[in-house]
């Protein structure tokens, strides 16, 4: 079942349940999706690849309107986009732990000979590719820098 169908269905459960949390966080990824196909111009359905991307999109939208939110003191703002975030994250692939993704960096750091800063792009690149759908890029991006510096 494709994530428009999956989104669908989620929708009349929280309609039929009154859930106006999950119903606002159904429809913008459903708005998302079919402002993504008509983008392309194309009557032609999504990838995957291109679905996970725009579902971690809504997340990291609503994580970062979260945190401005908390740091100017609007906890009451912050809570709704942080509810949003859970519903929106029930359609990403299960993410790793941190400690796995270091297994996974530490690997292509090996297998690419990388050795310093300089090689961070190339590492990056690999580990983005590879940990698609499973990992945040900030999350990578931190232990890159780690393990190279």
């Amino acid at each position: 079942m494709g994530l428009q169908q999956q989104v669908m269905e989620q929708m009349k459960a929280a309609m039929k349940s009154k859930d106006k949390v999950a119903l606002e966080s159904l429809r913008a990824i459903k708005s998302a999706l079919l402002l993504a196909q008509t983008e392309t111009g194309s009557s032609e359905k999504m990838s995957e690849d291109d679905e996970v991307k725009l579902v971690q999109k809504l997340v990291k939208q609503r994580k970062d309107s979260a945190a401005i939110f908390i740091e100017q003191g609007r906890q009451d703002l912050a809570d709704p986009e942080l509810a949003q975030v859970a519903v929106i994250e029930q359609f990403l692939p299960e993410q790793l732990s941190e400690d796995e993704i270091e297994k996974v960096v530490v690997q292509i750091i090996e297998s690419t000979g990388a050795s310093s800063m300089k090689d961070m792009g190339k590492v990056m690149g690999m580990a983005s590719k590879q940990l698609a759908g499973q990992a945040d890029g900030k999350t990578i991006s931190t232990i890159v820098k780690n393990k190279l510096s």
